[in-house]
């Protein structure tokens, strides 16, 4: 007896009736069919096939070429370079500013507004490109110019008005399961309109970019360089997610891919489209992950939430009654396991949306309403979105430009144990000056570890921060 499982079930059904077919009906042991007869002709069962969606969807998922030029890093430099013996000795030039490369480099995108003209990609994909060049499945080539672009989602909008273009239609993300089966694809080393299949492996995934928001789908459907911008498809065609990430050391697939939701990308372009930035409000707290101890200390029956250590004046928390010493359990109904979920969510919203905060207060369950509000009408900083050496962190512009004062820094933080105190005063990061906060974000930027020049009273310190 043959087992025929799957897809095949209906192949084998039609199989064993031929068979049967075939030996004349025949049924009885021993019976002989007819030699003269002819078996008839059987249809193959369909085969299932992913082609006519791929076929349909394939035209809305481009090419992208960019080049530019590229400043050489003060980080990355020879030392050398820096030494005053070294410079003279060669020669160099006291003024002789940083050396610049030209670079190529390719990605994917997707058409989501054909009569507009608008392409959704990466941020990383078209950074510091100078010329941008769409390629189609038809083979059309044509320039771009970028909209807006956001770092901290990893998302940059395109216009390229052109006739006959595809757009692919977006589906709702909130919608995804683990299992469901999906499809990417893009151009992976170069080879354009590759398609790969797989399935959700998690979603909410977090801690891929930690200068970043992040509420990643991962999928093990393979993404490998050049894929990112592309799509990540339903088995409906429509677009979940934008494919940004993997998880790798060698470079190449291991079945670990991270795809940015759609609709996470809908109110990211939604704002880049309209602005060319994406207008984050704040609620305006610093927080503190719930450690074991924490949770020990407030009674709770998890490890879970975000301690407020402090709330800056003016700030939408402070308006809707959030005090220090709270524990932020909930936004709109959504659990919050930590700060970096708390920093995405509220990273996703936009100036005066309302939120419901759920708050544990003294061990009580409380439901607060706040207004979210623009950084500009915030006193202090998200000292997090710096770098997040600063969690917990109460960071402000010092008076007359002389730096970055700490306002405070709760005992528990890494800064705080790196020898951090409140009234410090920041100066600078290894050689570069901190006039401000502006400052200090930008040479924070992508800093696995940074000197501090700090000054406390009359006193000169270096701090290393990680």
């Amino acid at each position: 007896m043959n087992l025929v499982v799957g897809s095949n079930l209906r192949a084998g059904i039609l199989l064993a009736g031929a068979l049967a077919a075939g030996l004349g009906g025949a049924s009885a042991v021993g019976q002989t069919p007819n030699p003269t007869s002819t078996a008839p002709v059987i249809e193959a069962a369909p085969m299932p096939s992913l082609a006519p969606m791929v076929k349909r969807v394939s035209p809305a998922v481009v090419n992208i070429k960019t080049s530019g030029t590229i400043k050489e890093q003060a980080g990355r430099r020879n030392p050398l370079l820096d030494d005053p013996f070294f410079r003279r000795f060669f020669e160099i030039p006291p003024d002789a500013q940083p050396r610049e490369r030209q670079f190529q480099s390719a990605g994917s995108g997707v058409i989501i507004d054909a009569k507009n003209g608008y392409i959704v990609t990466n941020y990383h994909v078209i950074e510091n490109a100078s010329e941008i060049t769409i390629t189609l499945l038809d083979n059309r080539e044509f320039k771009a110019k970028v909209l807006g672009s956001d770092e901290g989602s990893d998302l940059a909008l395109l216009q390229a008005k052109e006739p006959n273009l595809v757009a692919l239609n977006l589906g709702d993300s909130s919608r995804l399961e683990v299992g469901d089966y999906v499809v990417a694809i893009g151009n992976p080393f170069g080879l354009q309109n590759t398609v790969t299949a797989g399935i959700v492996s998690a979603l909410g995934r977090s801690g891929i970019n930690e200068d970043g928001y992040q509420d990643f789908i991962q999928t093990d459907a393979s993404i490998n360089p050049g894929n990112s911008g592309g799509a990540l498809v339903n088995l409906r065609g429509e677009l979940v997610g934008i494919n940004a990430a993997i998880l790798s050391r060698s470079g190449g697939n291991i079945g670990i891919g991270f795809a940015i939701p759609v609709n996470m990308v809908r109110g990211v372009v939604d704002q880049l489209g309209k602005y060319g930035e994406v207008k984050r409000g704040v609620l305006g707290v610093n927080i503190y992950p719930v450690s074991p101890e924490i949770a020990k200390e407030y009674g709770l029956s998890e490890v879970s939430g975000a301690l407020v250590t402090a709330i800056s004046p003016g700030s939408a928390a402070e308006r809707a009654g959030v005090k220090t010493g709270d524990i932020i359990t909930s936004l709109n109904g959504t659990p919050i396991k930590g700060p970096g979920e708390l920093r995405n969510s509220i990273g996703m919203l936009r100036i005066g949306d309302k939120v419901e905060l759920g708050v544990l207060r003294d061990g009580k369950p409380l439901k607060l309403a706040a207004l979210i509000a623009a950084r500009a009408d915030v006193a202090g900083s998200d000292a997090a979105a710096i770098h997040k050496a600063f969690d917990g962190v109460e960071l402000t512009d010092a008076p007359d430009g002389g730096g970055v004062l700490v306002k405070s820094v709760p005992e528990s933080s890494e800064a705080s144990q790196a020898g951090l105190r409140a009234n410090d005063r920041i100066v600078g990061v290894g050689r570069a000056p901190i006039a401000n906060l502006k400052d200090l974000r930008e040479a924070a930027k992508g800093a696995s570890f940074m000197m501090l020049n700090v000054r406390r009273g009359s006193t000169a310190l270096l701090i290393p921060l990680r």
